[in-house]
């Protein structure tokens, strides 16, 4: 089975979150799959199985657990299928099933840019967890814009505390089964939104780079900012930017990717 290891929301090598794409030519037992992402020890790895027509199942597993939706390595498979492996040509869409998150399709964007069309999660009101600034530590105060099956989202009072955040992760990962993010205005004029996530519950102390969770802050930020085209920036360590626009019940987001290992599977 080949592989990639590629770069997502990212112009440059080592910058944005890796994903490890696998490209399957049979299924493959679920167990075996966790076991292979468990080896490549990314945030995510996607697993490819052709079905046709441009068609493709994609499944995403972190190190511990597979994931309904996963934004970066998503992306990572749309550039791999039409840059590296080129099972896909380059001006025609792609059309991923999944077994949760319905059918997500990716076209070629301006600039060498991929476009990412997704589910909008609009965050279900919920109890901010208990002592929500200390676990964080930060000053606060905290608000709990509400939860998703991927994550639950908090408002923190400005983009220097959500840089200066250092959570507490055992206690962080008894609030949401998936991951906890931390969003607030930009501080930078470039951007409209800046945001962190965490994810120890699934086997990730700090993603870089989350596209899954722009699916919820898009929905939240337009009902605050009055609009629905966003540039938003996540702060991790890495970083990563990403174009992010609001349209009805769907969101589109925007980024590249650049390869950085390729391979074979010796299994």
């Amino acid at each position: 089975m080949d592989f990639l290891l590629i770069d997502a929301f990212a112009t440059r090598p080592f910058t944005g979150n890796p994903a490890a794409v696998v490209l399957l030519e049979r299924e493959i037992e679920p167990a075996t799959l966790q076991s292979i992402a468990a080896e490549f020890n990314q945030a995510e790895t996607a697993f490819l199985l052709p079905l046709g027509n441009n068609a493709w199942q994609l499944r995403w597993f972190t190190p511990v657990r597979e994931v309904p939706l996963c934004g970066h390595a998503t992306l990572a498979s749309a550039h791999a299928l039409w840059s590296e492996w080129r099972r896909v040509p380059s001006d025609q869409p792609i059309r991923f099933v999944t077994r949760e998150s319905g059918e997500l399709i990716c076209t070629p964007g301006e600039s060498g840019a991929i476009v990412m069309n997704f589910p909008a999660t609009p965050p279900t009101p919920c109890p901010l967890p208990d002592h929500a600034a200390e676990v964080l530590g930060i000053a606060g105060p905290v608000v709990c814009a509400g939860t998703t099956a991927m994550n639950l989202t908090l408002i923190l009072p400005d983009e220097a505390q959500v840089r200066a955040a250092r959570p507490d992760l055992a206690k962080l990962a008894t609030w949401h089964a998936t991951g906890v993010t931390i969003t607030a205005r930009s501080a930078d004029g470039e951007f409209d939104f800046v945001s962190r996530f965490f994810a120890p519950q699934s086997g990730i102390a700090e993603d870089p780079v989350t596209g899954s969770a722009h699916c919820s802050m898009a929905v939240y930020w337009a009902e605050i900012l009055g609009k629905t085209d966003f540039r938003a920036r996540q702060l991790s360590l890495r970083g990563g930017e990403l174009g992010v626009t609001l349209r009805g019940d769907r969101v589109e987001l925007r980024g590249s990717a650049t390869t950085t290992m390729r391979g074979m599977l010796a299994i």
